[in-house]
């Protein structure tokens, strides 16, 4: 019983799927604000207290595109994305601060 195969798969087996790659949905979370209560710069993530005194993370890769991780100090109000991820918990995407009228 010698057969070839090519990544997984016998190498005469049909190839699977349509051959097109798409491109994940963006993902989205319900508007939110807060304030930043802890900042780790070097690290590259930080908290995010709620109203309701929860604590959201997020990430430097979570700040909204034109703006720094670096932008940001402890006590700076923030308005975000929650997006509450049963796997990973609660966590703040597109983080700005937020600018009073």
């Amino acid at each position: 019983m010698n057969r070839e195969y090519s990544y997984g798969r016998p190498a005469n087996a049909a190839p699977k799927g349509t051959g097109r790659v798409s491109r994940p949905a963006a993902r989205r979370g319900v508007p939110g604000k807060g304030w930043i209560v802890k900042l780790f710069v070097g690290q590259g993530y930080g908290f995010i207290r709620l109203a309701d005194d929860r604590v959201v993370y997020f990430h430097r890769a979570d700040v909204q595109e034109g703006t720094s991780i670096n932008d940001f100090g402890v006590g700076d109000a923030v308005t975000f994305e929650l997006l509450d991820d049963p796997v990973s918990g609660a966590r703040g995407l597109y983080v700005r601060r937020h600018h009073s009228r």
